[in-house]
């Protein structure tokens, strides 16, 4: 552990530092990483830590023209795969973009997409980097019935890891149930570090507020992994037992149109609402009761955190890292996925019982302050930081009292 003490010392005698958040996507769009690093950046900067944010926008298309090439498998073989293809070619227009963009040198570089890790990796051989693995492309290209397992798309995805593993100097994840997932495609699993995302507090206004009839809310990618037919049908169970509610949908994606026909095929046109993607979720949120998403799967989920702290009661599936933010009946419900009928039971429960529904808002909002506060991930990453520095920039004396 690094000091209080100890990390004073060092950010007063050592060189000033300067550290790169690479991305993928630019800092405002949705999703956890965009609403998390950016309050990252805010903090470090303010400590005396020069921290800057770079990504790739959604402009550069298909201007990189460079060979790429991976050191633990033959990329080769997999050519001629339209998925494939088209994530070879992204990694030559960010090499190409940060080729052209960034003329300085960095003390640390630390990575929110494989495609950025590997890019700086052959770009800054001598930088220390770190990589953050935030989510599983593969899994969702499965789960959106794009790909199947044990494809060839699904081979070369899953190659990136030990491609990873091998490149960077710190492998983070942000769930123990991620390090499960990656671990057999990994040499040392156990070497991966999980740093659960935080939030910055400020942003999470609750209201005292009290709705006469129940309001759910759900804010996602409009993606099949996301489980919406699954929640539509338990509303429509729901609806057949004769309990008002009303569903807010925040966010937009490839099956909205197929979403909406489903709302009106189960008899819920005045029950849901449709909003399409909105920048800032959280502002709207503390209006509502309960927050409900049964993914298919989640890398952590990061709404569900963001949804305890606007003092919302939260229902979600028993997968990945919504597992780990959810206890069974303490702070929140879980259901199996797949399950429209258990998911109703549970949606059921926050209606007839709004003490119930309250008790278990504050739960989740008692821990989310607790464990996923922006504090805490400052504080674990400042750790890491200091640890993969050079001696030189990074290590403080044995004298003076050495990190570790």
């Amino acid at each position: 552990m690094v000091s209080e003490q100890c990390f004073t010392y060092w950010i007063e005698e050592a060189i000033a530092l300067h550290i790169l958040q690479a991305l993928f996507f630019p800092p405002e769009q949705p999703g956890g990483v965009s609403s998390m690093v950016p309050y990252i950046q805010e903090r470090f900067n303010r400590v005396g830590w020069e921290m800057e944010l770079f990504s790739l926008p959604k402009r550069v298309r298909n201007k990189g023209q460079e060979e790429v090439a991976f050191a633990t498998f033959d990329a080769a073989s997999f050519a001629g795969n339209p998925i494939v293809d088209k994530y070879i070619q992204t990694y030559r227009d960010y090499l190409w973009w940060t080729k052209m963009r960034i003329k300085r040198s960095y003390d640390l570089i630390h990575a929110h997409h494989p495609i950025a890790a590997l890019v700086m990796r052959q770009l800054f051989p001598d930088t220390p980097i770190m990589m953050t693995i935030h989510s599983s492309f593969e899994r969702e290209l499965i789960l959106n019935n794009r790909i199947t397992e044990g494809s060839p798309e699904h081979r070369f995805l899953t190659s990136i890891y030990r491609e990873l593993e091998t490149k960077v100097d710190r492998l983070l994840t942000v769930s123990e149930s991620f390090r499960q997932y990656m671990a057999p495609y990994l040499e040392q699993p156990d070497n991966v570090i999980v740093i659960p995302n935080g939030f910055d507090e400020k942003r999470f206004k609750p209201i005292a507020h009290e709705n006469q009839v129940t309001q759910f809310i759900t804010v996602c990618r409009l993606v099949p992994a996301k489980g919406l037919d699954v929640l539509l049908k338990a509303c429509a169970i729901l609806k057949q037992k004769g309990y008002p509610f009303v569903l807010h949908i925040i966010g937009d994606g490839p099956i909205r149109a197929e979403l909406e026909q489903l709302a009106v095929d189960l008899g819920l046109y005045d029950e849901i609402i449709f909003y399409g993607y909105m920048l800032h979720p959280e502002e709207f949120m503390p209006f509502f009761d309960v927050f409900v998403l049964p993914s298919r799967a989640e890398s952590f989920g990061s709404v569900f955190a963001e949804a305890a702290l606007c003092l919302l009661a939260l229902i979600g599936t028993n997968v990945g890292g919504i597992s780990e933010q959810i206890e069974n009946e303490v702070n929140g419900l879980l259901v199996p996925p797949e399950h429209p009928e258990a998911l109703a039971e549970a949606m059921e429960k926050t209606v007839v019982d709004p003490s119930y529904r309250y008790e278990l808002a504050r739960a989740a909002w008692d821990k989310a302050k607790r464990v996923y506060s922006l504090t805490r991930v400052v504080s674990q990453l400042k750790e890491v930081y200091v640890e993969v520095l050079p001696t030189s920039k990074g290590a403080v004396d044995e004298q003076e009292g050495n990190p570790s």
